[in-house]
């Protein structure tokens, strides 16, 4: 058994997606300042956070599309963990029905369908929201059909950003309670087929993103 890490690191002031703010993190309680609190030799860090919840590698509930959509503590363990994986390799930059039928051999269904795009390279960059891989209206009507339990891509988005601002991947994936994951890393090293997601949440009520330790089990 191995595991593979397809999780981006967060740190301080580190950009996810253009426009979004970076994370803070600052401290709470200092090593130095806990000492006057703990018996001699004794010290904690106690650290704070503040961030959006699209930061790093994150997971898009239905809440964060649709108002009254389950939230990150709706979303069940079955829908997030320990699900059978099926990786597309893609070279088009937009993934649609005719490139995802051409790829798929077998039945998605129940299946986490990850979209290995290479557009991680740019991770960090101006180039990684340039032009980017996306999901396609279509691309995202035939995963719905076919009943997979979650998509993810190592790309900005999962739909193509516009000015428009249309979101038909979100829109459709998220409406039929198929979990988003977004800003995965490292797919080139999952097999195929044969691994295991796990990409679990924090149980947040009335949240609909936060970043997500995605990981596979070969």
């Amino acid at each position: 058994m191995s595991l593979i890490d397809l999780s981006h690191e967060i740190r301080a002031g580190m950009t996810t997606y253009p426009g979004l703010p970076g994370p803070e993190i600052t401290p709470h309680l200092t090593r130095e300042a806990s000492r006057e609190v703990y018996a001699p030799g004794v010290e904690f860090a106690i650290d704070r956070i503040t961030m959006v919840g699209n930061t790093g590698t994150y997971l898009d509930a239905p809440f964060h599309r649709y108002e009254g959509g389950t939230d990150l503590a709706g979303v069940p363990l079955t829908s997030v963990a320990d699900l059978p994986t099926v990786v597309v390799r893609c070279t088009e930059r937009a993934v649609d029905a005719a490139v995802l039928s051409a790829a798929l051999e077998s039945s998605v269904r129940g299946h986490a369908v990850l979209l290995h795009t290479g557009g991680d390279r740019g991770w960090g960059t101006h180039a990684y929201a340039a032009d980017a891989p996306y999901l396609s209206e279509d691309g995202a009507r035939f995963l719905v059909e076919a009943g997979a339990a979650l998509v993810g891509i190592d790309s900005v988005n999962i739909d193509q950003v516009t000015p428009e601002g249309f979101r038909p991947a979100h829109s459709l994936l998220l409406a039929a309670e198929i979990p988003v994951l977004e800003h995965l890393t490292n797919l080139g090293a999952v097999p195929d087929t044969g691994a295991r997601l796990h990409a679990a949440p924090p149980p947040v009520r009335n949240f609909g993103t936060f970043p997500v330790r995605a990981y596979v089990v070969v």
